[in-house]
């Protein structure tokens, strides 16, 4: 398989973008922004996201206990690079709002999903961490305007005014 082709092919399918935010045990706040994270379950409520094997903070990821999971609003693709970066002080210049298990969020993200440790799984060249939601802390102004990364690119949704609407026999989604 062509690993080039295969990116390719995997960025026709539009994410959202989300940093992943902790404290490690020794107090270092870590962070990484990604767009491997989905749903698993509403009943126990779980998330996942993946983390690359070669991340320099890999390791200190295996042994955290809680984290948050930031959704991003459109407005914070600054945020998104400065925490895709490698190495530095990603957390330089940036607002700290911690929860009271001392987990730090990001300020103004549309959601954030605050998560404890459930499980990992090999994923390959990746290790997939899977978090049971604990709470819920959305902002109520960027709630439905979320960060979108699609073909190498960060786009935008239509605004509801624009976006095409479901003819009347598809009300549901199949599985929804």
């Amino acid at each position: 398989m062509d690993s080039r082709k295969f990116r390719n092919a995997l960025g026709q399918f539009p994410t959202g973008v989300v940093v992943a935010t902790a404290r490690t045990q020794t107090g270092e706040l870590i962070g990484m922004t990604m767009s491997s994270f989905n749903s698993v379950s509403l009943d126990p409520p779980l998330i996942l996201f993946s983390v690359h094997r070669q991340t320099l903070r890999f390791e200190a990821w295996q042994k955290i206990p809680r984290y948050a999971i930031n959704v991003l609003n459109e407005d914070q693709e600054q945020v998104s690079n400065q925490f895709a970066r490698a190495g530095g002080n990603k957390w330089e210049d940036m607002a700290v709002l911690t929860l009271p298990d001392g987990v730090p969020m990001l300020p103004n993200a549309a959601v954030v999903f605050e998560c404890v440790s459930h499980a990992r799984y090999d994923g390959g060249d990746h290790e997939i961490f899977v978090g049971r939601v604990e709470a819920m802390h959305e902002h109520a102004f960027t709630r439905g305007r979320p960060l979108v990364f699609f073909e190498g690119r960060y786009r935008q949704l239509a605004s509801a005014a624009t976006a095409h609407a479901l003819p009347p026999e598809a009300e549901l989604l199949h599985g929804w």
